[in-house]
């Protein structure tokens, strides 16, 4: 077991400040590790491989409320629709449209939230901020999104030591967030911006973050399968 408890309690203790949510990313973790922080009575949990997800979802309490945080690829939205409470990483009109079709097939609302593409590397995926501004107008507008909830926002910073440019990445999607709760129609419902993880998450907190995603600072170095 290598689950961090005294850095969950430091963590917690620095968001129940701001009264940000903690997402803990659990990707390639055991059942076991997970259990310690439910045990201490967290919920959130963070997955990135549909998979895994699916494996743990029926293996652990129902009352875990799961995060999809990975890329999500269309043809597998299917088997974490009825049972995930929010996937973090919209990054296409395609991808909303598709998930749409999910929740009218099992009739649910599936919330989501919007990535934004922040950073400077190009490997990082999600919407310029134009696009997601006029993604936001269209949505709210109700026109083919009936089984759609967008919350809010997601983004990731440059993986940089440079704090500044970290910062002034956070602040720009802090901006474009304020700037679509002011669309017109835009629901009291849309009032998530997640961003921040293990290296910035006291950043992100700084600059408006009301959700973080933080995953080695809990449960240590990921798990990767060797070949």
């Amino acid at each position: 077991m290598s689950v961090n408890v005294e850095g969950y309690y430091q963590i917690t203790k620095e968001l129940n400040v701001t009264g940000a949510t903690l997402i803990a990313v659990s990707k390639t973790k055991p059942n076991e590790d997970i259990e310690v922080l439910y045990d201490l009575g967290h919920r959130n949990f963070g997955e990135n491989y549909v998979q895994e997800l699916v494996a743990k979802a029926e293996a652990l309490p129902k009352d875990i409320r799961w995060h999809f945080i990975g890329h999500l690829q269309s043809n597998k939205i299917k088997y974490i629709a009825s049972f995930v409470h929010l996937i973090h990483g919209v990054d296409s009109i395609k991808l909303l449209e598709a998930i749409n079709k999910e929740g009218k097939k099992i009739n649910k609302k599936i919330n989501c939230l919007l990535q934004v593409h922040i950073a400077q590397e190009e490997t990082k995926f999600g919407f310029d901020q134009q696009e997601a501004l006029e993604a936001a107008q269209k949505i709210f507008k109700g026109v083919d999104f009936s089984h759609v909830t967008v919350c809010g926002l997601m983004g990731m910073a440059s993986f940089s030591d440079d704090e500044a440019q970290v910062r002034k990445e956070f602040q720009t999607l802090k901006g474009l967030f304020d700037k679509i709760k002011d669309v017109e129609g835009a629901p009291s419902t849309f009032d998530t911006l997640s961003m921040g993880m293990s290296g910035d998450y006291r950043i992100a907190i700084e600059e408006g973050s009301n959700m973080v995603r933080v995953g080695s600072l809990l449960f240590g170095a990921r798990n990767y399968p060797t070949v």
